[in-house]
C-alpha cells in the first residue's frame, strides 16, 4: 500500500500530471521561487497550449518565463509582463492572450481559490474600463465593489528550500513570494524542493506550508546559469 507519509517522487512522474492543455499555477516573483527543475523538464517535454497562472512572466530566460518565450503558453494570468519583452511582442502579435489582474488582486483569489471561496469583492480598478469590464458589480453598505472570481489550476508547481517526506514546506526569503498560495490552490500540487528531511525533523515554526496541500515532492536539481545567458 502506497505510504501517505512518503510524497517523494521524480521528476518524469511529475511531468506525467502536466500535459498540453493543463492549468498551471505557478509560484515566484520575477523566477525568484520558480521551480527550475520542472520548468526545465516542461521544456524538454515539449508541452504545449498552456495556461499558466503566477505573479508575472519571468523574464525570458528566467523561471515561467522560459516557457512563455518560447511559445509553449496559449495563456497567462498575471499582474505584469514587463520584465518579459518576448511576451508584450507575442501579446501584441495575438500569439498569446494576456488576463491582467493588480497584483493584490491576484494573489487574493489564488487565496479564494485555495480556501474554496466563490470570490472576493475589491474596489482596486472599479474605475477603470480596463480593469472593470464584464465584471459584476456589488453593493455592500452602500460602497460598489467589482467581484473577482477565484483562480484554481489543474496543477500547481512550488519551490521550497525545505521538506519533509510529508509534504511540509519551508521557504528561503523572498522565494516564498506568491508559492504559499500556489500551493493551496492546485487541484494536484507538486513542490520541487532543495533538501528533503526526515517527517519531524522540520522546526513547527518554520513550516509555511502544511504538508496536507502537497501531493508531490521531487529534489531540485538546482539552477542552472547556463540558461540565464543563453
Amino acid at each position: 500500500m502506497e505510504n501517505r507519509y512518503n510524497k517523494i517522487s521524480t521528476l518524469e512522474v511529475a511531468l506525467s500530471y502536466i500535459n498540453d492543455g493543463t492549468t498551471l499555477m505557478f509560484g515566484g516573483f520575477g523566477g525568484i521561487g520558480s521551480p527550475p527543475t520542472l520548468i526545465e523538464g516542461l521544456l524538454n517535454k515539449g508541452v504545449k497550449d498552456l495556461t499558466v497562472i503566477g505573479n508575472d512572466t519571468g523574464f525570458p530566460n528566467i523561471g515561467i518565463g522560459r516557457l512563455v518565450s518560447r511559445g509553449h503558453a496559449r495563456k497567462c494570468i498575471v499582474s505584469h509582463i514587463g520584465s518579459n519583452p518576448i511576451a508584450g511582442q507575442l501579446m501584441t502579435e495575438g500569439k498569446l492572450e494576456i488576463e491582467f489582474s493588480p497584483q493584490g488582486t491576484l494573489a487574493e483569489r489564488i487565496r479564494a481559490g485555495g480556501v474554496g471561496l466563490g470570490g472576493i469583492l475589491v474596489d482596486v480598478g472599479i474605475d477603470n474600463d480596463i480593469v472593470s469590464h464584464g465584471k459584476k458589480r456589488i453593493i455592500v453598505d452602500d460602497k460598489e465593489y467589482l467581484l473577482e472570481t477565484p483562480l484554481t489550476a489543474d496543477v500547481s508547481i512550488v519551490y521550497a528550500k525545505k521538506a519533509d517526506t510529508f509534504g511540509n514546506l519551508v521557504y528561503d526569503k523572498s522565494a516564498r513570494n506568491m508559492n504559499p498560495l500556489v500551493a493551496m490552490a492546485g487541484k494536484f500540487t507538486i513542490a520541487e524542493v532543495d533538501e528533503i528531511v526526515p517527517l519531524s525533523e522540520l522546526d513547527p515554526e518554520e513550516i509555511i506550508t502544511p504538508g496536507i496541500y502537497v501531493d508531490m515532492i521531487i529534489k531540485s536539481k538546482g539552477v542552472n546559469w547556463k540558461w540565464v545567458w543563453e
